[in-house]
C-alpha cells in the first residue's frame, strides 16, 4: 500500500500527535508499505526518515507554535505525484479537501480524530454553549466527507458516534500504543527521598492539558503538610501563572524534555505521576507513566481515565478530591503498584496499533466506501 499521512503539528513541543504518527508511520515502512508525511513549515522541504518520505508544505504561523496549511491545493499536487492507496488525516479543520480529492479518485480516506471539538473549544476559550451548533456542523460534515473515522478511547467516540451512525460512516476504535522500550521501570525501586513525595507532570503547559489542576494538587497536598515535591516536565503559554500559583509549594518547573530516554528515566524515579486533563481523548502520558512503572493519578472523565484501573493508580476531579487519589495510591504496596502499572503499560504495545490501523487502510484500498456526500 501507499499511505500518505497529513498533520498539522505544534512546533517543537509537538507531543502526543507526533508521537503516534511517528510510531505509525515507521509501523507502516517496516511492515513493507510506502508512507508519506506532509506537514506544514517554514519552506518548502523533503527528507527521509524511518517513519518514511516527509514532504513539508510552506505554511504561515498561527500564533506561538502552530503553523496552518492555508493553501490545501499545494498539498493536492503532493498527492497527486505519491498516488497514494490510502490518505491518513490528522486535522479536522484545515485538510477536508484532501478528503473530497480522495473521493473523486477512489483513493480511501481516514480521518484519525484526536480530540473532542466541544472539549477542545472549552479548554482553549473557557466557554462551548454558544459553539455548540458550530461543532454539531462540523462533525456532520467530517462524517460525511471521510469513508472512516478512527477514535482512540469509548470518550471520543461518544462525541461522534451518532452523528456517524446517521450517515453510514464506520467509527473504528483503535487505542494508542507506548514505547516500552523506551519507558520502562528502574531496576530496584529506589526508597523515598527523606520521605518526600515524589510527584511528576508531564505535558505541554497549556489549558487543554490541564497543567493548572496538577499543580492545585501539589499546593493542596502541601497544604495538609505532606511532605511533597512535583516536578513538572514540559514547556508553553501559561508557565508564569502556574509558577504563580504554585506559590511556596515545592514545585520545580523542569522545562521540555527533548530525549524521550531521559523523560522516561525522569518518570521511572518518581512516585505517582499526576496526568489530570479531564478533556484527553487518549492519553499518551499517563501510558509514558504507566510502562515507567508509576502509578498514575488521573481525571475522573476522559480518555486517560479508561486506561488507569485501581491497580495501577486512582482519580478524583478536583485538586482536594486528586489529593486524597494520591495520598491512596502512595499508601499501597510500592512494589505492587509499580508492578500493576509496568502490566496495565504493556497491553498497549505500538504493534498493536500499527496491526490494526493497517487492516483499516487495507480494507479501504481494497474497497473504498461509497456514501453519499
Amino acid at each position: 500500500m501507499r499511505i500518505a499521512q497529513l498533520a498539522n503539528f505544534v512546533g517543537p513541543t509537538s507531543g502526543g500527535m507526533k508521537t503516534a504518527v511517528d510510531a505509525l508511520g515507521s509501523g507502516y515502512v517496516a511492515d513493507g508499505h510506502e508512507v508519506l508525511l506532509v506537514v506544514p513549515g517554514p519552506t518548502d522541504a523533503r527528507w527521509s526518515t524511518s517513519s518514511g518520505e516527509v514532504v513539508q508544505v510552506r505554511a504561515p504561523r498561527v500564533g506561538e507554535h502552530y503553523r496552518l496549511i492555508v493553501e490545501p491545493w499545494r498539498v493536492l499536487d503532493v498527492l497527486e505525484d505519491f498516488a497514494p492507496t490510502s490518505v491518513e488525516v490528522h486535522d479536522k479543520t484545515t485538510l477536508l479537501p484532501v478528503a473530497r480529492w480522495a473521493r473523486r479518485r477512489d483513493v480511501a480516506s481516514v480521518l484519525f480524530s484526536h480530540e473532542r471539538m466541544g472539549d477542545m473549544l472549552a479548554s482553549r476559550t473557557g466557554r462551548v454553549a454558544g459553539s455548540l451548533a458550530s461543532i454539531a456542523l462540523l462533525n456532520r460534515l467530517l462524517v460525511r466527507t471521510f469513508d472512516r473515522v478512527v477514535v482512540t478511547s469509548e470518550y471520543a467516540r461518544s462525541e461522534l458516534a451518532g452523528v456517524a451512525a446517521s450517515v453510514g460512516c464506520p467509527v473504528d476504535q483503535v487505542p494508542l500504543g507506548v514505547d516500552l522500550d523506551t519507558f520502562r521501570p528502574m531496576a530496584s525501586v529506589e526508597p523515598r527521598d527523606r520521605g518526600v513525595l515524589r510527584l511528576v507532570h508531564a505535558g505541554r503547559l497549556s489549558r487543554e492539558k490541564s497543567p493548572a489542576l496538577a499543580v492545585a494538587t501539589a499546593v493542596e497536598l502541601h497544604r495538609r503538610g505532606v511532605a511533597v515535591r512535583l516536578d513538572v516536565f514540559g514547556s508553553g503559554p501559561h508557565r508564569d501563572e502556574l509558577e504563580e500559583l504554585a506559590g511556596d509549594a515545592p514545585v520545580v518547573f523542569r522545562g521540555h524534555v527533548a530525549d524521550r530516554r531521559e523523560l522516561g528515566a525522569r518518570l521511572a524515579g518518581t512516585d505517582v505521576a499526576l496526568s489530570v486533563s479531564p478533556h484527553e481523548t487518549f492519553g499518551l502520558a499517563v501510558l509514558e507513566a504507566l510502562a515507567a512503572g508509576t502509578p498514575v493519578v488521573t481525571a475522573d472523565r476522559g480518555g486517560a481515565r479508561e486506561l488507569v484501573d485501581a491497580s495501577c493508580g486512582g482519580w478524583g476531579h478536583d485538586a482536594a478530591t486528586l489529593a486524597d487519589a494520591v495520598l491512596g495510591v502512595a499508601d499501597r504496596p510500592r512494589v505492587e503498584t509499580r508492578t500493576a502499572a509496568r502490566q496495565r503499560a504493556e497491553q498497549f504495545p505500538w504493534a498493536t496499533t500499527v496491526r490494526r490501523m493497517l487492516a483499516i487502510h487495507r480494507r479501504g484500498a481494497d474497497r473504498p466506501l461509497v456514501r453519499a456526500g
